[in-house]
């Protein structure tokens, strides 16, 4: 999925008018008004949301207004979902050996790299080097 694009079909006309008026009445003026307070993402502020995002903040608004949900016969509740299967947990893992503490002897010291060969690695790999 590319960035800023949606993961579902669009909304419809019904749920943006549904979802403005609640948002108007929860006291903002708009989609962008309300980007900090609902936790819109900026697409989300301009107006675009996938038809299972306007259902979820529909019902979190209504919520939020009528106490316990949407006013009878608004529209039909979301269908449930079957819960997921829980899944069986793994066996234990065993132990791995601790590694020593110590580092081994053939590691090097930065400080026993010559300049010029650190420099060079550091520009290979995007870096801007310049002399103090």
């Amino acid at each position: 999925m590319a960035f800023g694009q949606s993961s579902g079909p669009p909304a419809n006309g019904k749920q943006l008018r549904e979802l403005l008026e609640l948002l108007e009445a929860a006291g903002h003026s708009d989609y962008r008004d309300a980007r900090g307070p609902m936790g819109f993402s900026q697409r989300q502020a301009a107006g675009k949301f996938t038809s299972g995002e306007a259902d979820e903040f529909i019902e979190r608004l209504q919520i939020e207004i009528h106490g316990d949900g949407p006013p009878p016969g608004s529209r039909p509740p979301p269908a449930a979902r079957a819960p997921k299967p829980a899944a069986a947990k793994p066996p234990p893992r065993k132990t791995a050996a601790k590694r020593p503490s110590t580092p081994p002897a053939t590691t090097t010291s930065l400080s026993d790299v010559p300049v010029e060969e650190l420099a060079a690695e550091l520009q290979r790999r995007g870096w801007v080097v310049l002399e103090p």
